[in-house]
């Protein structure tokens, strides 16, 4: 069949071994349907085909994030202003200044996730009389990571907090000696107190919930990602909180291939929830672009080991092994694959007692379960993985967290969290991704930078050079190696005869850059399924106008998403690095060495 679509002139990766590189393809009916030179491709050609010239750029199968929480992400994207990647203190300010003049009310002013103080030259947190001076009328939410939030004065006029609130579930309200509240929420034992706070904000109208979920697709298609494995999250309802995404496949607006996983919500109800979602729907029902996976990564609330390295490591509840082992035992017996967030080993080995239990009656090893983060599980336990047929999903929380774990666990503990080295020694299906939008950002080259460096986002270097990743092993884990775990390995993840036509043309040639300008690139021209989504630099005229920001008041419309323009780590001079309640957790540069 004559191809739509031909790509020439390029330097394409495909990561297929029978054709490492070409230098162009063809795609037929949303597939690639060759692959070879110029001069064996572009005679394919008639009148209908668009022919587009790569101009020696380097091209690569599109990005596979194998966990991303995009469905929530994206109802949220446009009332967001994110930090990530924004170099100073002062910037990050300056921005919130900006906004929350501009923020109309009841709106506050949100800022969520996938930052920390290690990426700001100053080497610091900004301060709550900071936040205070920059937006003293408007209602303001920071979060940092998933251990602490910043609230302003006017977001606590607006929750009522007064020395008569009591400490919500799940977290502590840090107080003056008065007894009032300052503005910090700090989550000791768990994050709860964070998810609560934030709900009580504004939301967006659906309008424009569906424009927020377009603009953040667009988002990922600027930086090469064409799929996600969406992992769920805390108050994504099923099917309730999925109108939206459904509403965009629907219209033919997705940009995305979206796998998504059920995420059990309310605490004791995980079972009942599952046997009501097993009647409703099923693995693999939906369309090539939206689709179900499976069941996570919440399986039951009592499994919950809360990755907050501030902390000491949580002992999961007595109770979870009775909860875990009936909602395992009815997954397995329906062929419902689950994924399971797990961050520490110790919580590997009780899930593992379960999930052997369940293998001896029920066979497991053929339905691709698979673990979450598994930073610091050990080489047992990945036998034990691998004896099940199990995978591990993998992301660069560490880039956001290695400070904090070296501080509490030491230089030489960090050196192989998580081991990736050693996974693939063993031949574990690994994927990665980045658990955006809140616990890390969302940028899938901070993560293959990190796979290759092994470095944090403050320059903090954590492995041997023995278990950092090749270029080509990094992107193997973001492109086919995460396209198991949506049991799609058979259709992408590489640019294979047959696969989907999904690929990205980058700014500059990941392969041949300096190593920290990694993080700085970015993809040119994303395709999907043979259609150009995103386009810019030559490219730009090929891709379909993005649809105006609404509403107009966004931050998104103001400052875009990831600050891209300094990549590199920051180099700071040694000085006290402050918490937001005024503590010194260092007297160092921050590294914790």
């Amino acid at each position: 069949m004559t191809p739509q679509l031909i790509l020439q002139h390029g330097k394409i990766t495909t990561l297929d071994p029978s054709q490492p590189e070409v230098t162009a393809v063809a795609i037929t009916d949303g597939k690639v349907s060759a692959l070879g030179s110029d001069s064996e491709i572009l005679p394919m050609a008639d009148s209908q085909t668009k022919v587009i010239d790569l101009n020696q750029r380097r091209v690569i199968p599109g990005l596979n994030d194998s966990h991303l929480h995009v469905i929530r992400a994206g109802l949220y994207y446009n009332l967001e202003l994110r930090w990530d990647g924004v170099p100073t203190v002062a910037q990050a300010l300056e921005q919130l200044r900006v906004q929350a003049e501009n923020t109309p009310p009841p709106q506050w002013v949100r800022i969520i996730g996938g930052w920390n103080e290690f990426q700001f030259a100053e080497g610091r947190m900004p301060t709550l009389d900071e936040i205070n001076q920059a937006a003293p009328d408007t209602p303001v939410f920071v979060l940092h990571l998933y251990d602490s939030a910043m609230l302003n004065k006017a977001a606590l006029r607006a929750l009522g907090f007064d020395k008569t609130t009591p400490n919500p579930p799940g977290g502590l309200i840090a107080r003056d000696r008065q007894g009032n509240p300052t503005g910090l929420l700090i989550a000791e034992p768990s994050a709860l107190i964070l998810y609560s706070t934030i709900a009580n904000a504004p939301k967006l109208s659906y309008e424009d919930q569906l424009n927020s979920t377009r603009q953040y697709m667009r988002e990922l298609n600027r930086f090469g990602v064409t799929s996600v494995s969406d992992a769920g999250g805390g108050g994504q309802n099923y099917p309730d909180d999925y109108a939206v995404v459904k509403k965009l496949d629907d219209d033919g607006h997705l940009t995305l291939r979206i796998a998504y996983s059920l995420f059990a919500q309310k605490p004791g109800e995980e079972l009942n929830d599952y046997r009501r979602w097993l009647g409703m729907t099923r693995p693999g029902a939906g369309s090539d672009l939206l689709k179900v996976n499976g069941a996570g990564e919440n399986l039951v609330w009592s499994a919950a080991d809360f990755e907050n390295f501030l902390q000491p490591r949580p002992d999961l509840r007595p109770t979870m092994e009775h909860e875990l082992e009936a909602v395992v035992r009815t997954l397995a017996e329906s062929k419902w694959p689950w994924r399971i967030h797990a961050t520490y080993d110790e919580s590997i080995g009780r899930f593992l007692d379960i999930f052997e239990r369940v293998h001896r009656d029920t066979p497991i090893d053929q339905l691709r379960w698979f673990i979450d983060h598994a930073e610091t599980v050990s080489d047992q336990n990945l036998e034990r993985i691998a004896a099940m047929g199990g995978g591990i999903a993998t992301q660069h929380r560490m880039a956001y967290q290695g400070e904090y774990y070296i501080r509490r666990y030491g230089a030489e503990s960090v050196k192989r969290k998580p081991p990736l080295r050693k996974m693939l020694q063993m031949g574990l299906p690994v994927g990665a991704g980045t658990d955006g939008t809140r616990v890390a950002s969302y940028h899938p080259w901070t993560c293959l930078w990190w796979m290759v460096t092994s470095k944090t986002v403050g320059g903090t270097v954590m492995h041997d050079e023995s278990d950092r990743l090749s270029r080509e092993e990094a992107l193997r884990l973001y492109t086919a190696g995460s396209a198991w775990f949506s049991h799609d390995d058979d259709k992408k993840g590489t640019l294979s005869v047959g696969h989907y036509g999904d690929l990205a043309v980058l700014s500059d040639d990941y392969f041949s850059v300096e190593e920290d300008a990694i993080r700085g690139l970015e993809s040119v021209m994303t395709v999907v399924g043979g259609k150009v989504v995103y386009g810019n630099e030559e490219f730009r005229s090929l891709a379909p106008p993005p649809p105006a920001v609404s509403p107009d008041w966004s931050p998104v419309a103001r400052f875009g998403g990831y600050d891209n323009s300094q990549p590199a780590p920051p180099q700071h001079q040694h000085q006290p690095i402050m918490a937001a309640d005024g503590r010194v957790w260092s007297s160092g540069c921050g590294c914790g060495i």
